[in-house]
């Protein structure tokens, strides 16, 4: 990091901290050379992710569609706000941390159906027949009967 005022290389870090932001670092730094003071901003440069739908279409990732979707199905649920988000966390961080670039709405579809399973059943149940798009009531029944197969193992 080069000094703003006399352009020496280096420099020490007198203080760190999370900026108002809250995805970027404040640093109050000062300069070995003239030994002003400045402060630096740095920031965490994500890799967008591409989101590949079921006809094909790309697009770019976005939380709030996801968000969404899941108030949906826990919508009149007594499911806190702060449970939904720490779970659409986790999802986002398992996304990231495949190091995929682009991801199938499959996979996010599947991971969102793995948490509300552990979350709220009903919720779950929502959330799986409009993402599998049920046809009938039979395939309805058959979710539901998964569903409590894997409450008896437990």
């Amino acid at each position: 990091m080069r000094c703003p005022f006399c352009g020496y290389a280096e420099s020490k870090v007198i203080d760190s901290r999370a900026a108002e932001e809250g995805a970027s670092i404040r640093r109050r730094r000062e300069c070995l050379g003239c030994i002003k003071r400045f402060t630096t901003y740095e920031a965490v440069e994500e890799i967008p992710l591409i989101i590949i739908k079921k006809d094909g279409r790309r697009e770019m990732y976005d939380r709030r569609k996801l968000l969404n979707g899941v108030l949906r199905a826990c919508e009149k649920r007594p499911v806190p706000i702060g449970v939904i988000e720490e779970s659409i966390d986790k999802i986002e961080k398992e996304l990231r941390n495949s190091m995929e670039r682009e991801v199938s709405s499959r996979q996010i579809g599947e991971a969102v159906m793995q948490h509300l399973s552990e979350i709220d059943q009903v919720a779950y149940v929502r959330f799986a027949s409009v993402y599998r798009q049920f046809a009938d009531i039979n395939n309805f029944m058959q979710e539901l009967e998964s569903l409590m197969k894997t409450q008896k193992k437990v």
